[in-house]
């Protein structure tokens, strides 16, 4: 799994010109499922998520993560992150999972993600979205489980 995680002020997902999650303060991850991904990969990439150190402490550098912080953690579904671009103009989306085993993995990965941590927020899997944020820095890490 890969979680392009971004360090927000503040973020919100709208489907539809309806806001159906927001955070203040915290971590948007964009998530994508690769088709080798299960149940373990998933804990795997949460347990990065909340411990990724992207957070200043009181000398400014980043060594607090989003569970010691209680940052807000915006999770939404992208399965163009797993896109392979290494060739030619246009992307092939062969790494990515299927609908069905990624919905799963989501859907897992969110359900663990409420359950270690608040707030999260998510947007809807396999909807057109349109996400809003104010990205704090800018800092960007993309992180993968394998």
């Amino acid at each position: 799994m890969i979680a392009l995680i971004q360090r927000v002020q503040r973020a919100h997902v709208e489907v539809q010109g309806a806001v159906i999650g927001q955070i203040a303060a915290g971590l948007l991850a964009l998530v994508a499922v690769q088709p080798e991904d299960g149940e373990q990969q998933a804990r795997r990439l949460l347990d990065r998520i909340l411990g990724y150190r992207v957070f200043a402490d009181s000398a400014g550098r980043m060594n607090l993560s989003l569970s010691e912080t209680g940052g807000g953690l915006l999770l939404i579904s992208q399965f163009t992150l797993a896109a392979d671009t290494r060739k030619g103009m246009r992307a092939s989306f062969t790494a990515a999972a299927p609908p069905a085993p990624a919905e799963h993995l989501f859907r897992l990965l969110l359900e663990q993600a409420r359950a270690r941590h608040a707030p999260v927020a998510s947007g809807r899997f396999g909807a057109d979205m349109q996400v809003h944020l104010v990205n704090d820095g800018p800092v960007t890490f993309w992180l993968e489980a394998h």
